[in-house]
């Protein structure tokens, strides 16, 4: 079993695949991948490092090896005498390519990769149109997956008969997450904890409190979907026997997510290239004090910085602001959405190439079903409207702690400004008028 994104023993039918074919016994496999890991300041890859701890520790120790997984698949399995070799598919552009490279090597051995199911309810590429061809609105696309429907969660294997060929169990090397960071709860057990909290406690108000970062009332799943540590079948099960508005808000955000994953899959240049190939054409500036003082929270714009530190200090921010802090970076700061996306991948623990990349599109007008570009977010209408009194930008702005909710959201505006935060970076409907007028001469040049 070679474990990547599905690291959970419940709800896995790759596992399930593999103690069936191996019933003498199972290599419980991760490869430090070359290309994948940096052991640098990644909060993403300071996650992963606990969870792959985590994990070893529950089956007694992972087979841990690093390098290519081309040559340390075929390794390991050759040493175990495996004949095959158990995965969840990838849909990722270089996980697509990756597990092609392996599947060849390991044929040339007269072993077999066998993909059994995936990250997602429905794999990308399942839903399309009558043409055959994929969807690009949302709206149509999420009807379509909920009539296509998915399995029940997988019974979990009531004993593995774990196997480690060469003699070693964990080699998982310590990753420090980035000063300042203190990471999301991890492994399956606080999966399933914290899915049960929410549960009980807030979805039923889920489709009325999502967009509020002041209560804090989201499921915070994204990480342990990110990672596999629990999967959105088990999630959609339980909320099915809820039928509630709640219930119904939170299962079309699971929607979302498997949305990106099948655009994704049906654009692969999607990922770091831009999915309306018309905004390539867009005047942006080159990124400088700008990027960096959006990246310290630093911007005088209460909410933006307010989000900026939330990522910093939690490796995670509500999705409402990171909405807000992209529209700002993008169309206020006119700054390339690729360098923004870039930095949350970095910071994020829930860091999902897909989610992240098209909904920094969504927001910069290049991705499927996007925002329109002239849809540019007022940061400061958008505070007062869904953080009112302020809650939030208190919490992560303590410079702003004593202004009252009247100037919470432009303290510039008071008699006396508080003397240790910034004014604001740029004027917001300066920069407005600004790249609506360099999104019309886009559109006049097509």
């Amino acid at each position: 079993m070679w474990f990547r994104r599905d690291l959970r023993l419940a709800d896995n039918p790759s596992l399930n695949a593999a103690v069936e074919a191996g019933p003498n016994g199972v290599v419980p496999l991760f490869v430090l991948d070359d290309t994948l890991w940096d052991d640098g300041s990644s909060a993403r890859v300071a996650y992963l490092s606990g969870l792959l701890t985590d994990l070893s520790d529950r089956i007694g120790g992972l087979h841990v090896v690093h390098g290519t997984p081309a040559a340390e698949v075929v390794r390991v399995a050759r040493a175990a005498g495996a004949s095959t070799v158990h995965v969840a598919a990838d849909f990722t552009p270089y996980g697509k390519r990756r597990d092609a490279a392996v599947e060849e090597a390991l044929r040339e051995h007269g072993i077999e990769l066998v993909r059994t199911g995936s990250a997602y309810a429905v794999a990308p590429g399942r839903i399309a149109k009558d043409d055959g061809t994929g969807y690009r609105v949302f709206t149509p696309w999420f009807g379509a997956w909920k009539q296509h429907g998915w399995r029940e969660p997988a019974p979990e294997p009531a004993d593995v008969p774990w196997l480690r060929p060469e003699g070693r169990t964990h080699g998982i090397p310590a990753v420090s997450a980035p000063e300042g960071l203190t990471l999301p709860p991890l492994g399956e057990r606080a999966a399933h904890e914290r899915w049960q909290e929410f549960l009980a406690d807030d979805v039923a108000q889920y489709d009325d409190t999502r967009n509020l970062p002041g209560p804090d009332r989201t499921s915070r799943m994204s990480v342990h979907l990110r990672w596999g540590t629990i999967h959105p079948r088990t999630l959609l099960a339980d909320l099915a026997l809820l039928r509630s508005p709640g219930a119904d808000a939170y299962a079309r955000e699971l929607g979302f997510r498997e949305f990106y994953a099948d655009v994704l899959h049906q654009r692969p240049d999607s990922a770091f290239g831009y999915y309306n190939r018309t905004f390539e054409h867009m005047q942006y500036d080159e990124p400088g004090d700008g990027l960096e003082a959006w990246k310290a929270g630093r911007t005088g714009v209460p909410i933006v910085d307010a989000g900026m530190r939330q990522l910093h200090a939690e490796g995670w921010m509500h999705n409402r602001v990171r909405m807000i802090v992209a529209s700002y970076l993008v169309k206020d700061l006119h700054v390339e959405w690729q360098h923004g996306a870039r930095y949350f991948m970095e910071r994020l623990a829930d860091g999902d190439l897909a989610s992240n990349q098209h909904g920094w599109q969504w927001v910069a007008g290049s991705g499927t079903d996007a925002s329109p570009y002239f849809r540019v977010f007022n940061p400061m209408t958008q505070g007062k409207k869904f953080d009112p009194q302020g809650e939030y930008v208190r919490r992560w702005v303590p410079e702003l702690a004593d202004v009252p909710a009247k100037h919470v959201h432009t303290p510039w505006e008071m008699g006396e400004p508080p003397a240790d935060y910034p004014p604001p970076l740029v004027d917001h409907a300066e920069e407005r008028r600004e790249s609506l007028r360099r999104y019309d001469a886009i559109k006049s040049s097509r």
